[in-house]
């Protein structure tokens, strides 16, 4: 080493910054493909990343403000295509790629942007069937958000106009599209949360391409569609075009017209059901009345009166009294006749019993006065059980005064004052006539008569 000339000596940080130098000469801008990384997006806002293929590793940069023109999220595994600034960062001695552009390679940004947020929504349960508002049946206010000279618009009053003639429809008119879109959509559909007269929101837009809906795939529209207490339909472009504000509504309707016809009736064809019910509901209530009419008449004709209850008892007292008249009279008679036998047959046996003709004629006397006080006596009990019976008809009693009093409904006769309460209804039966009563005041025991 002694005899070895030297002629030139660098420093550590002289090497790297002529290699720096030549690096950034040699590539200021070049377009680079691969596979994302170790991906990292610290609070500084910048995103720190390797982009790798099957052979090579690279460390990566994209700074916030050139993030900001991107309309989806870097993440790994992330397959890319961008244009960057190869450079040497000095400290460490590595070189790295500064990214001005990234575009996610095969689908387009505004794709890949779409497909990102609605898996991202999708995993918080915006989407869920449970968080849904079903729509109004008859919706009196309908809040139309679209813009105000479009297609669009027109196409809703048409169909408002056609299917519900005077319904009220308020008009938000917002931009569909462009940088302003997205905050003015955000702003109506709070704006009429906020108003509370609607009962349910339209929003709507024609057709258009990717670029022309990225208001609706945008994250604060789906979270106020979200978060709306009014249900939200939405119609957006043609019966293919799928939104993530679609996603995110209560109800998805392929045009802004099939909006209006899921949200309004059909006018007429109302009337016509209407009109249906009301002549099946008089159909029926004619029928029914019809049955409990001959229901009525049926009871009526198997209701029997307090008066008719007591003749009919009268006459079953009247016919025992006659059976039992009858009875005696044939006891009477056939002890008669059989007195007369018993008669003949000691006369004709006189001649025997001669000796004793003074004593059969004393017994005869005795038998005849005995037999008629017998009969004397049993009709005098027939005399005594003929007035109980009369005393004890209902009807006589009711006669003298005296009243039944009898509960309502169940008609039970009333015989303690414990039986009934205050207020409670009662019915009264008289010799001639029923009253109709309520309980005033109750007084226990009888030394009140």
């Amino acid at each position: 080493m002694a005899g070895h000339k030297t002629n030139h000596i660098y420093s550590v940080s002289h090497l790297t910054r002529e290699i720096k130098t030549l690096l950034e000469e040699r590539f200021p801008f070049v377009w680079i493909t691969g596979e994302i990384s170790n991906y990292a997006a610290p609070a500084s806002g910048h995103s720190y990343f390797s982009l790798k293929d099957a052979g090579a590793v690279i460390n990566c940069v994209m700074f916030k403000n050139q993030k900001r023109a991107l309309k989806f999220s870097l993440e790994n595994g992330l397959k890319i295509m961008g244009l960057a600034r190869l450079t040497l960062y000095e400290p460490r001695g590595n070189y790295q790629l500064i990214f001005e552009h990234i575009a996610p390679e095969g689908a387009g940004a505004l794709q890949k942007a779409f497909e990102q947020l609605k898996k991202k929504l999708d995993d918080e349960g915006l989407f869920d069937p449970v968080h849904k508002h079903p729509l109004p049946y008859l919706p009196q206010k309908i809040s139309v958000i679209t813009s105000g000279t479009g297609a669009a618009v027109r196409d809703i009053i048409h169909i408002a106009l056609r299917r519900f003639p005077g319904c009220c429809l308020q008009i938000f008119p917002v931009a569909v599209q462009g940088d302003e879109a997205q905050e003015e959509i955000v702003y109506a559909i709070n704006k009429v949360n906020y108003l509370q007269q609607a009962d349910v929101i339209i929003l709507a837009r024609g057709g258009g391409s990717l670029e022309d809906l990225a208001a609706f795939n945008s994250e604060p529209v789906a979270r106020a569609v979200f978060a709306s207490q009014i249900p939200v339909i939405t119609g957006i472009g043609h019966e293919t075009d799928i939104t993530i504000a679609d996603f995110v509504a209560d109800v998805r309707a392929p045009t802004p017209s099939a909006a209006a016809e899921l949200v309004l009736p059909e006018k007429n064809r109302l009337v016509r059901h209407i009109t249906d019910m009301q002549l099946s509901l008089s159909l029926g209530m004619t029928q029914k009345l019809g049955f409990l009419h001959q229901k009525v008449d049926d009871l009526h004709s198997r209701l029997k009166s307090p008066a008719q209850i007591m003749a009919n008892f009268k006459q079953t007292l009247e016919t025992c009294f006659f059976r039992m008249q009858h009875a005696l009279n044939r006891r009477i008679f056939h002890g008669r006749d059989k007195l007369s036998w018993i008669s003949q047959a000691l006369f004709r046996a006189a001649p025997k019993v001669r000796g004793q003709q003074q004593q059969v004629d004393d017994l005869q006397k005795k038998l005849f006065s005995a037999t008629k006080a017998r009969l004397d006596w049993r009709t005098n009990q027939i005399r005594q059980a003929a007035a109980s019976l009369g005393a004890l008809n209902p009807a006589s009693v009711l006669d003298r005064g005296y009243s039944i009093t009898r509960t309502i409904p169940g008609k039970k006769v009333i015989l303690d004052a414990e039986q009934v309460a205050v207020q409670d209804p009662v019915e009264i039966i008289l010799s001639k006539g029923r009253i109709l009563t309520r309980v005033e005041r109750k007084i226990d025991g009888k030394d009140h008569i």
